[in-house]
């Protein structure tokens, strides 16, 4: 009887490591999600070799096995969503058009899901103890869609299609009442696209890998527009600490004048909360 239990908890204890071990993708597109594990998405007759001659994450040249994202979700990409949000495992959540992903097929960037086979890992990204598997959400021809790196998520454990980002949390629109080419309106673009990935304002949003910019106090209360601009495009050039995880935006990424008008939004931002004040009173002479 004693070895039939010493058996039975040996049993219980590989499955649970092997169920924690388990290289798990989740998709929820309407209806009940979707598990895939990396030997399914492995085992797809579409999984091909896909060479990315300067992947952003490693800064270097990469080849992988993938599988197409069209391939993966076929008909689900045509469900009432216009947005597909990818979250990573270390709180990184982009939100990719969806119509971005169909343009793939009309001569477009090609999105990929890279898989991990654990026969054969990737190495550890730059700075980092863990590799960008098991999923990696990669672009074939990002230039052909200006994809930028904040549609590269890396260990990504779910997508999920879901509405835009502002009509989900109307606290990041602007008002109706400003002009379409205004720079707020055009900043508030450039921070769904740019900036939600890891940062929450005044709770909307899931970035969890950086602050609320919005609460308790707003960033603008407390850093000047000189040192939110110095912030944006080189972080460390402004504050350090060991577990610091942001990278700068250099003008590939957001342009002078998308960086104005990001400032600008933000400004925005922490007039509308404060009743006023954009930024830090300048030093009296």
């Amino acid at each position: 009887m004693a070895r039939v239990l010493a058996l039975l908890f040996l049993w219980a204890f590989c499955a649970g490591d092997c169920l924690a071990a388990e290289r798990v993708l989740t998709l929820s597109f309407g209806g009940e999600p979707h598990r895939m594990t990396a030997a399914e998405l492995l085992a797809r007759p579409d999984v091909t070799d896909l060479n990315v001659p300067n992947d952003v994450s490693y800064n270097r040249k990469m080849t992988y096995r993938a599988v197409p994202l069209l391939g993966v979700l076929g008909a689900a990409l045509d469900g009432d969503f216009n947005t597909i949000e990818a979250r990573a495992s270390d709180g990184y959540v982009s939100q990719i058009p969806s119509e971005l992903v169909k343009k793939g097929s009309e001569g477009g960037a090609v999105a990929w899901i890279a898989v991990e086979d654990p026969g054969k890992p990737w190495p550890n990204l730059p700075d980092r103890d863990v590799s960008a598997g098991p999923f990696y959400l990669i672009w074939e021809g990002a230039q052909r869609s200006a994809v930028g790196n904040e549609l590269w998520p890396f260990s990504v454990v779910s997508l999920s299609g879901v509405d835009d980002p502002v009509k989900r949390w109307p606290q990041l629109a602007v008002d109706r009442s400003l002009a379409d080419d205004a720079a707020e309106r055009k900043g508030q673009i450039v921070f769904v696209k740019n900036c939600m990935t890891c940062h929450r304002i005044d709770g909307a949003g899931y970035g969890e890998m950086g602050p609320d910019l919005g609460r308790p106090m707003h960033a603008t209360e407390y850093i000047t527009e000189r040192g939110l601009k110095a912030l944006i495009r080189n972080p460390k050039a402004v504050r350090t600490w060991p577990q610091q995880q942001m990278e700068g935006f250099g003008e590939e990424a957001i342009s002078n004048s998308e960086l104005d008008a990001l400032v600008s939004y933000l400004a925005y931002m922490g007039r509308r909360k404060s009743g006023g004040v954009a930024f830090p009173s300048k030093p009296t002479p």
